[in-house]
């Protein structure tokens, strides 16, 4: 952590939560050889869990795409329409719409409904993903991977314009003079734009006038304090107003720091552990693991005042106003998610408010 002082935005703050859909075991200790719950049960209980979400107070609900078998969500936008059927306050988007392998205009279109039936709760959170199994899937090279996202956030941020849309590309089909349906009733569909640690990416985001979305899954949140400093001065430099920032990380919230670990660390391993054999990562260990725990990692695991206090530690420490903890983590059964949601929103979100509350520094540009 530096010594710089701290930013604080002039923004609400803000507790929401993300999952990836996980597939998951039945109930907590399902002996080995078991089969998962099914893609659709999996998928059910994910409502569930955004109503409980919802009924609790938090401010938000993201559902992330994936096209493999560990994750059971390929259309996020059905997802939420259903959770806006069933919810009244919380608002819903995407984590994240991979972008560079769907079409802006249908991405727009669907959005927008899912906005329609949620009275106005909808957002979208635009990247490029860090799984890549969509791009076969949809018959795209990937070594058009910043291409195709570059080209596709273009035009994108002139589908949010008001007024018809007149442009052309390489990727798609040009248009002119084009109106998209329907229309936001409060005129504007919110957007983000996910970044994984990208100068580049953040830079992009500024360009547009996106609010950044900063994706902290690993290593240490100190580490993305460059990357906040630089959105906002390149807000400036671009001539556009402040925008928030958000923080996206993985979490589980426990009574105590030891049940929060012992539960989740068996998930953790099993779940890192097979993505790192499809990437070539060395074997995931329990030192790792309490490291990224620990204050200075990026895992938000414990009990609610533990998990509290490092949250506003690092909203502080990066000038952000919104933290969604991912608390999806592979196996990990629909009733362990349903209690840390309960912990999250009803001890831990409190807290957070109360703690970056005391914060009365300036805002700092």
């Amino acid at each position: 952590m530096t010594d710089q002082p701290a930013v604080h935005p002039p923004f609400p703050i803000e507790l929401g939560l993300d999952t990836f859909g996980d597939v998951t075991e039945p109930v907590s200790g399902t002996p080995l050889g078991v089969a998962p719950l099914t893609h659709a049960q999996s998928i059910r209980n994910l409502v569930d869990q955004a109503v409980l979400a919802d009924e609790i107070g938090l401010d938000f609900i993201g559902v992330g795409e994936h096209h493999r078998v560990d994750f059971a969500v390929s259309a996020p936008e059905v997802v939420l329409g259903a959770i806006a059927a069933r919810t009244e306050n919380i608002r819903m988007g995407s984590a994240v719409t991979v972008l560079s392998s769907d079409d802006p205009v249908r991405v727009y279109e669907r959005f927008a409904t899912v906005d329609a039936l949620a009275n106005g709760r909808a957002e979208v959170i635009l990247g490029r993903g860090s799984f890549t199994e969509s791009f076969p899937l949809f018959g795209l090279d990937l070594g058009d991977y910043e291409a195709l996202f570059e080209e596709k956030i273009e035009l994108f941020a002139e589908l949010l314009k008001d007024a018809p849309v007149t442009w052309k590309g390489t990727k798609r089909g040009s248009l002119t003079d084009q109106w998209v349906y329907p229309r936001p009733e409060s005129g504007s569909l919110k957007t983000w734009v996910g970044v994984g640690g990208s100068p580049q990416s953040v830079i992009r985001a500024a360009h547009y006038g996106f609010p950044l979305f900063l994706a902290i899954i690993g290593g240490r949140p100190a580490q993305f304090e460059p990357y906040a400093d630089l959105y906002r001065r390149a807000l400036g430099e671009f001539g556009n107003p402040l925008q928030p920032i958000a923080m996206h990380s993985p979490g589980f919230v426990a009574a105590t720091d030891e049940e929060a670990l012992e539960i989740l660390y068996p998930y953790q391993e099993a779940q890192t552990n097979q993505l790192g054999r499809e990437r070539g990562w060395p074997p995931y260990s329990r030192e790792q693991f309490l490291a990224s725990a620990g204050p200075e990692g990026a895992l938000y695991a414990g009990s609610p005042e533990t998990v509290a206090r490092k949250i506003a530690r690092n909203l502080t420490l990066l000038g952000a106003s919104r933290f969604d903890m991912r608390y999806s983590m592979g196996l990990l059964p629909h009733e362990h998610m349903m209690k840390s949601i309960g912990l999250y929103g009803r001890e831990v979100a409190p807290m957070v408010r109360e703690l970056m509350a005391a914060e009365t520094a300036p805002v700092t540009v």
